[in-house]
């Protein structure tokens, strides 16, 4: 049994064909525009450049940080009403106390008004 190839046609093109007339030829690095030049035509052709943006300065915060050094590590976390957390920020910060602080003041001051029931 003898295989034959179907014919597509292309016998008499692939002929003709030489690969040494064929020679792909590569841009050199002098066929590049000027960086000003195609800075230009990516602007005009709507190009969004990938380059990092100058970073805008940091806007001031509107509330003073909070952050210290206080040697205290325990989290404790609880749900309030919105005016009630605004109150008591508004205490810490009146006082210059910072939120941990103001907690411990408040936990004295409670204990202080209401003593422990029953000599526990």
């Amino acid at each position: 049994m003898d295989k034959q190839r179907a014919d597509l046609g292309f016998a008499d093109a692939l002929d003709e064909f030489d690969p040494a007339d064929w020679s792909p030829t590569s841009p050199s690095v002098n066929d590049r525009l000027p960086a000003a030049e195609s800075t230009k035509a990516a602007e005009v052709s709507g190009f969004r450049s990938r380059e990092p943006k100058v970073p805008a300065p940091a806007a001031k915060p509107s509330e003073p940080p909070r952050r210290r050094r206080t040697g205290r590590n325990a989290q404790f976390n609880l749900k309030a009403r919105p005016e009630t957390i605004e109150t008591y920020c508004a205490i810490a910060d009146s006082q210059g106390w910072g939120l941990g602080e103001t907690l411990e003041y408040a936990v004295a001051l409670l204990e202080r008004e209401y003593p422990p029931k029953g000599g526990g």
